[in-house]
Protein backbone atom coordinates (compact mmCIF):
# COMPACT_ATOMS: atom_id res chain seq x y z
CA UNK A 1 0.00 0.00 0.00
CA UNK A 2 2.81 2.47 0.83
CA UNK A 3 4.51 1.64 -2.49
CA UNK A 4 1.35 2.60 -4.38
CA UNK A 5 1.01 5.79 -2.34
CA UNK A 6 4.67 6.69 -2.93
CA UNK A 7 4.30 5.99 -6.65
CA UNK A 8 1.16 8.14 -6.78
CA UNK A 9 2.93 11.04 -5.05
CA UNK A 10 5.92 10.75 -7.42
CA UNK A 11 3.61 10.70 -10.44
CA UNK A 12 1.75 13.75 -9.15
CA UNK A 13 5.03 15.62 -8.66
CA UNK A 14 6.23 14.65 -12.15
CA UNK A 15 2.90 15.71 -13.66
CA UNK A 16 3.03 19.01 -11.74
CA UNK A 17 6.62 19.76 -12.89
CA UNK A 18 5.74 18.92 -16.50
CA UNK A 19 2.66 21.14 -16.40
CA UNK A 20 4.72 24.06 -15.04
CA UNK A 21 7.37 23.50 -17.72
CA UNK A 22 4.73 23.35 -20.47
CA UNK A 23 3.14 26.55 -19.17
CA UNK A 24 6.49 28.33 -19.41
CA UNK A 25 6.95 27.01 -22.95
CA UNK A 26 3.50 28.32 -23.94
CA UNK A 27 4.24 31.73 -22.46
CA UNK A 28 7.64 31.93 -24.15
CA UNK A 29 6.02 31.07 -27.49
CA UNK A 30 3.39 33.76 -26.94
CA UNK A 31 6.17 36.29 -26.35
CA UNK A 32 7.83 35.26 -29.62
CA UNK A 33 4.47 35.52 -31.39
CA UNK A 34 3.86 38.94 -29.85
CA UNK A 35 7.19 40.17 -31.18
CA UNK A 36 6.41 38.75 -34.63
CA UNK A 37 3.13 40.70 -34.64
CA UNK A 38 5.05 43.92 -33.97
CA UNK A 39 7.53 42.93 -36.66
CA UNK A 40 4.73 42.48 -39.23
CA UNK A 41 3.37 45.95 -38.51
CA UNK A 42 6.83 47.51 -38.54
CA UNK A 43 7.51 45.94 -41.93
CA UNK A 44 4.26 47.40 -43.20
CA UNK A 45 5.31 50.81 -41.88
CA UNK A 46 8.77 50.46 -43.42
CA UNK A 47 7.22 49.50 -46.78
CA UNK A 48 4.89 52.53 -46.78
CA UNK A 49 7.61 55.08 -46.07
CA UNK A 50 9.48 54.85 -49.41
CA UNK A 51 6.15 55.31 -51.21
CA UNK A 52 5.44 58.43 -49.16
CA UNK A 53 8.94 59.81 -49.72
CA UNK A 54 8.72 59.18 -53.48
CA UNK A 55 5.29 60.81 -53.61
CA UNK A 56 6.41 64.01 -51.89
CA UNK A 57 9.97 64.13 -53.26
CA UNK A 58 9.21 66.23 -56.33
CA UNK A 59 7.11 68.77 -54.51
CA UNK A 60 9.51 69.08 -51.58
CA UNK A 61 12.74 69.49 -53.51
CA UNK A 62 13.98 72.12 -51.04
CA UNK A 63 13.45 69.76 -48.10
CA UNK A 64 16.03 67.13 -49.10
CA UNK A 65 17.50 67.00 -45.58
CA UNK A 66 14.13 66.04 -44.12
CA UNK A 67 13.54 63.39 -46.76
CA UNK A 68 17.03 61.98 -46.25
CA UNK A 69 16.46 61.95 -42.47
CA UNK A 70 13.27 59.91 -42.96
CA UNK A 71 14.98 57.46 -45.30
CA UNK A 72 17.99 57.15 -42.97
CA UNK A 73 15.77 56.63 -39.92
CA UNK A 74 13.75 54.03 -41.82
CA UNK A 75 16.90 52.14 -42.82
CA UNK A 76 18.16 52.13 -39.23
CA UNK A 77 14.76 50.94 -37.99
CA UNK A 78 14.72 48.11 -40.54
CA UNK A 79 18.11 46.97 -39.26
CA UNK A 80 17.04 47.03 -35.58
CA UNK A 81 17.49 43.85 -33.56
CA UNK A 82 15.39 43.09 -30.52
CA UNK A 83 12.76 45.12 -28.71
CA UNK A 84 15.07 47.67 -27.03
CA UNK A 85 16.96 48.50 -30.23
CA UNK A 86 13.73 48.59 -32.23
CA UNK A 87 12.07 50.91 -29.69
CA UNK A 88 14.93 53.38 -29.94
CA UNK A 89 15.15 53.34 -33.73
CA UNK A 90 11.38 53.36 -34.26
CA UNK A 91 11.18 56.40 -31.97
CA UNK A 92 13.69 58.19 -34.18
CA UNK A 93 11.68 57.21 -37.26
CA UNK A 94 8.49 58.52 -35.69
CA UNK A 95 10.19 61.87 -35.04
CA UNK A 96 11.48 62.05 -38.61
CA UNK A 97 8.02 61.27 -39.99
CA UNK A 98 6.50 63.91 -37.73
CA UNK A 99 8.88 66.51 -39.17
CA UNK A 100 8.06 65.36 -42.71
CA UNK A 101 4.30 65.63 -42.10
CA UNK A 102 4.71 69.04 -40.51
CA UNK A 103 6.71 70.30 -43.49
CA UNK A 104 4.27 68.75 -45.96
CA UNK A 105 1.57 71.04 -44.60
CA UNK A 106 3.51 73.98 -46.10
CA UNK A 107 3.00 72.57 -49.61
CA UNK A 108 -0.59 73.07 -50.84
CA UNK A 109 -0.08 70.73 -53.78
CA UNK A 110 0.79 67.96 -51.31
CA UNK A 111 -2.14 68.62 -49.01
CA UNK A 112 -4.44 68.29 -52.02
CA UNK A 113 -2.73 65.15 -53.35
CA UNK A 114 -4.89 62.05 -52.84
CA UNK A 115 -1.86 59.73 -52.84
CA UNK A 116 -0.19 61.67 -50.03
CA UNK A 117 -3.43 61.73 -48.06
CA UNK A 118 -3.95 57.99 -48.56
CA UNK A 119 -0.37 57.20 -47.53
CA UNK A 120 -0.69 59.37 -44.41
CA UNK A 121 -3.91 57.58 -43.48
CA UNK A 122 -2.25 54.20 -44.03
CA UNK A 123 0.69 55.23 -41.86
CA UNK A 124 -1.67 56.49 -39.15
CA UNK A 125 -3.61 53.21 -39.19
CA UNK A 126 -0.34 51.27 -39.10
CA UNK A 127 0.90 53.35 -36.16
CA UNK A 128 -2.26 52.38 -34.27
CA UNK A 129 -1.73 48.70 -35.07
CA UNK A 130 1.90 48.96 -33.93
CA UNK A 131 0.74 50.51 -30.67
CA UNK A 132 -1.71 47.67 -30.02
CA UNK A 133 0.89 45.05 -30.96
CA UNK A 134 3.44 46.66 -28.61
CA UNK A 135 0.91 46.68 -25.80
CA UNK A 136 0.10 43.00 -26.36
CA UNK A 137 3.79 42.11 -26.51
CA UNK A 138 4.63 43.98 -23.33
CA UNK A 139 1.65 42.41 -21.54
CA UNK A 140 2.60 38.86 -22.49
CA UNK A 141 6.34 39.49 -21.93
CA UNK A 142 5.56 40.79 -18.44
CA UNK A 143 3.39 37.76 -17.74
CA UNK A 144 6.18 35.46 -18.97
CA UNK A 145 8.87 37.31 -16.99
CA UNK A 146 6.76 37.06 -13.85
CA UNK A 147 6.13 33.37 -14.45
CA UNK A 148 9.83 32.54 -14.70
CA UNK A 149 10.69 34.55 -11.58
CA UNK A 150 8.13 33.22 -9.09
CA UNK A 151 8.63 30.15 -6.91
CA UNK A 152 8.56 27.26 -7.87
CA UNK A 153 8.57 28.21 -11.56
CA UNK A 154 11.99 29.83 -11.17
CA UNK A 155 13.52 26.45 -10.33
CA UNK A 156 12.09 24.87 -13.46
CA UNK A 157 12.97 27.97 -15.50
CA UNK A 158 16.58 27.66 -14.36
CA UNK A 159 16.79 24.09 -15.58
CA UNK A 160 14.93 24.89 -18.80
CA UNK A 161 17.13 27.84 -19.78
CA UNK A 162 14.24 30.32 -19.76
CA UNK A 163 15.54 33.89 -20.08
CA UNK A 164 13.59 37.07 -19.32
CA UNK A 165 12.17 38.89 -22.33
CA UNK A 166 12.99 42.51 -23.08
CA UNK A 167 10.08 44.88 -22.97
CA UNK A 168 9.45 47.23 -25.85
CA UNK A 169 10.08 50.57 -24.17
CA UNK A 170 11.36 53.98 -25.05
CA UNK A 171 14.30 54.90 -22.87
CA UNK A 172 15.22 58.31 -24.26
CA UNK A 173 12.93 60.99 -22.84
CA UNK A 174 13.24 63.07 -26.02
CA UNK A 175 11.76 60.19 -27.99
CA UNK A 176 8.73 60.14 -25.69
CA UNK A 177 7.69 63.56 -26.92
CA UNK A 178 4.78 63.18 -29.31
CA UNK A 179 5.19 65.33 -32.40
CA UNK A 180 2.31 67.67 -33.11
CA UNK A 181 1.09 66.81 -36.57
CA UNK A 182 -2.16 67.89 -38.20
CA UNK A 183 -3.12 65.19 -40.69
CA UNK A 184 -6.47 66.74 -41.53
CA UNK A 185 -5.02 68.06 -44.79
CA UNK A 186 -7.08 71.26 -44.50
CA UNK A 187 -5.68 74.15 -46.56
Amino acid sequence: MSVILTLAVVLLIVFWVLSLYNRLIRLRNQVVNGWRQIDVQLKRRHDLIPNLVNTVKGAMEFERDTLEAVVGARNRAVAATGPADAAQKEGQLTQALGRLFALAENYPQLTANQNVRALQEELTATENKIGFARQFYNDIATKYNTAIQVVPNNIIAGFGDFKPSELFEIRDEAERAVPTVDLSMRP
